[in-house]
């Protein structure tokens, strides 16, 4: 279990509690705030109510997808058919595949109807679970998730200042295309991580980062299964002492590492074909075993990040 110590109490929350006023129309058109909304959490998964097609059922929050998914099992659990667009290779973990894409989805989101295009057909378990939804949903809010008292709430970009707010050092890597976060492990090294809603352990790092500081040798493993968004691989488990996210650290963390001669993708340094962008050394993921404990605020699209916790 973790045990949470807090380094610093200069958080400016109470700023943000304090905005004058919410707004109770469409979160695509408000200026403001929205009122609290409830969501599940379902093995580490952030999931709100959504009716795709007329038909009731949930979308998955996952700020490390940088398209927008649709169950195929809610498809055929409903005989459905879409308009079909281009095939797409979407790259998870453990494997790479060749997807169908599907547009004019009709949805109907906190209130809002509106058509998804260019949506990707995967298996994202039950059938209930209807939609995963990625950059394309976290690029126009500000997004809090309030994970102790599984609530969420949407924020106009021009209602808050996430610069001056910010207490998590925070980028939108370039190359990647997806938000990564500063986090020193074990008091021995700062590292970014992509900041994975999706990941519903707690750190997944590459192989060559836990070996660089023989941290397989030091600790007790365990051996498992991880499910990727392709295929399944084996990793291996162990409790890192502590990390430090923010002003805060947190002890006896999950983390996981691909088994021996495990391939996996987990996002490296690089540069786009014919480009100077260059993306930073990303030497894993982050995900809910560490957010459970706060109240994160994410403006995925500056690159800024608050957490606090309750």
């Amino acid at each position: 279990m973790f045990k949470l110590r807090c380094l610093c109490l200069r958080f400016l929350y109470l700023r943000f509690l304090c905005l004058g006023f919410l707004c109770f129309f469409s979160p695509l058109s408000f200026s403001g705030v929205t009122e609290w909304i409830d969501f599940k959490l379902v093995d580490g998964h952030v999931k709100i109510p959504v009716v795709v097609s007329g038909i009731d059922g949930y979308a998955i929050l996952d700020t490390g997808a940088q398209i927008n998914s649709i169950n195929s099992a809610f498809m055929q659990k409903n005989g459905l058919e879409f308009s079909t667009g281009t095939k797409i290779k979407v790259q998870g973990v453990y494997d790479t595949e060749t997807r169908k894409t599907y547009n004019n989805v009709p949805v109907n989101l906190l209130g809002a109807d509106f058509s998804l295009d260019n949506v990707v057909e995967s298996f994202i378990g039950h059938h209930s679970n209807q939609l995963l939804l990625g950059a394309g949903f976290f690029n126009n809010f500000v997004v809090q998730l309030d994970y102790p008292k599984k609530k969420m709430r949407l924020i106009t970009h021009d209602a808050i200042d996430m610069q001056k707010l910010a207490n998590v050092k925070m980028k939108f890597d370039k190359y990647s295309r997806q938000p990564i976060v500063n986090v020193r492990l074990n008091n021995e090294k700062s590292v970014w991580l992509v900041l994975d809603t999706g990941n519903s352990g707690g750190l997944m790092l590459k192989r060559s980062t836990a070996q660089h500081f023989d941290w397989l040798s030091k600790f007790e493993i365990k051996s498992g299964i991880s499910n990727g968004i392709n295929a399944a691989g084996i990793h291996q488990v162990f409790r890192l002492p502590v990390i430090k996210i923010g002003p805060y650290e947190l002890e006896n963390v999950l983390t996981s590492v691909p088994g021996k001669n495990q391939s996996a993708n987990l996002s490296s340094q690089g540069s786009q074909l014919g480009s100077r962008i260059k993306g930073k050394s990303i030497k894993g993921l982050l995900g809910y075993d560490v957010l459970k404990h706060f109240i994160v605020t994410l403006d995925y699209q500056g690159g800024h990040m608050h957490i606090v916790a309750p």
